[in-house]
C-alpha cells in the first residue's frame, strides 16, 4: 500500500462520474495505538472525518451508526401511537442509505505532549512545555455499501512537530467541540489528516457506479436524483434495463449489464429529484436506470 498523504490539495481535484455526488458514511475507527486519554480518540478522529465529508460539499454524508439508531428509536416511538403525532412527528422509510462506507484501524499516536517539558498548572488548567512530534498514522477503507467489498485501501501517516507553551491534551481533549479540538495540537495534526483522506476517498469515486432511476415518465420525464447529488441544468443522461448476474454458486453480485434505450437531458433541477426531456431513443418508463 502506498502513502497517501501527500499535501494534494482538495479544492483541486475533480469528483468521479461528471462532479455527481455519493452518499456516505464514517463507521468508527478502531484504535489500536495503545494511546488512551480522557477522550476517545476513535471517536474524534470520525467526528473530524465526518466534518471534513460535510464541509468538502462533494458528499451527501450520513449520520454515524449511533445517530441513525437514534433517529430509528425516535421513528419508532412515533409510530407506536403513544406520541402526540402530526407533521413534524419523524417517518420511517425515508432514511437516506450510504453507498460508501469508510473505517479503519489508527495504528500509532502521540499528542505531542509524551516528550520535553516541565508542567505547571494555572487556573486550574495544565500547562505545559511542549518539544516533541504529534504524529497519527494507520489505515483508511472505503467499500461499497452494495456489495460490502472494499474499493480501496490506503496507509496514513502525518506529523505536527509542537513547540512551547500549550495546553495540556489530558484536560482540554475532544468532548464533542469540533472547532475547539482544532485549535489543539492534536486537533489539528488529526484535521489536516482528515483532509488528506477526503482527498483520497474523491479519488476512489470512479470506481463506483453512479446510477438513479425514472421514476415518473409520459409529458415529464422525472428521475430521483437532484442537486443534493450533484445534478445540474444541461447534463445529460442514459437510460436503460440493467440486469444483474449473480454467481450461481455463492450468489455474489459480479456485474451489472445495462443496456442503453435512450438518452434524457436535466431540464429543471430541484433537491431530490430532475425534470428531463427525450434527446434520442425509446421515450423512458418507470423503473429504468439512469446513468452518467
Amino acid at each position: 500500500m502506498k502513502r497517501f498523504f501527500a499535501g494534494i490539495l482538495v479544492s483541486t481535484l475533480a469528483l468521479g462520474q461528471g462532479g455527481l455526488r455519493y452518499s456516505i458514511q464514517v463507521i468508527e475507527f478502531e484504535n489500536r495505538s495503545g494511546w488512551h486519554g480522557q477522550w476517545q480518540l476513535g471517536h474524534a478522529w470520525d467526528a473530524l472525518l465526518t466534518d471534513a465529508l460535510t464541509q468538502s460539499g462533494n458528499f451527501i454524508v450520513v449520520a454515524d451508526p449511533g445517530m441513525r439508531g437514534a433517529a430509528m428509536d425516535e421513528q419508532d416511538f412515533a409510530a407506536s401511537g403513544r406520541t402526540a403525532g402530526g407533521n413534524k412527528a419523524p417517518k420511517t422509510g425515508e432514511m437516506t442509505p450510504s453507498q460508501l462506507l469508510v473505517r479503519g484501524v489508527i495504528h500509532q499516536f502521540d499528542d505531542g505532549t509524551s516528550k520535553g517539558g516541565a508542567g505547571a498548572r494555572y487556573k486550574g488548567v495544565g500547562i505545559k512545555v511542549k518539544s516533541g512530534t504529534a504524529l497519527i498514522s494507520g489505515v483508511i477503507y472505503v467499500v461499497d455499501s452494495t456489495t460490502g467489498t472494499v474499493v480501496a485501501s490506503e496507509e496514513f501517516n502525518k506529523e505536527l512537530k509542537v513547540r512551547g507553551l500549550g495546553l495540556s491534551l489530558s484536560k482540554h481533549g475532544f468532548h464533542g467541540d469540533v472547532g475547539g479540538f482544532k485549535k489543539t495540537p492534536a486537533g489539528e495534526l488529526m484535521s489536516d489528516a482528515c483532509q488528506d483522506a477526503v482527498t483520497f476517498i474523491q479519488q476512489q469515486l470512479d470506481q463506483v457506479q453512479w446510477t438513479g432511476t425514472v421514476v415518473k415518465s409520459g409529458s415529464k420525464i422525472i428521475v430521483n436524483r437532484g442537486t443534493r447529488e450533484g445534478v445540474t441544468a444541461g447534463m445529460t443522461f442514459k437510460v436503460g434495463e440493467s440486469e444483474e448476474i449473480r454467481d450461481p454458486d455463492t450468489g455474489e453480485l459480479l456485474y451489472t449489464d445495462i443496456t442503453e434505450l435512450a438518452v434524457i437531458r436535466v431540464i429543471d433541477v430541484k433537491e431530490k429529484i430532475s425534470i428531463c426531456d427525450l434527446v434520442s431513443g425509446t421515450p423512458p418508463i418507470e423503473g429504468q436506470a439512469i446513468y452518467p
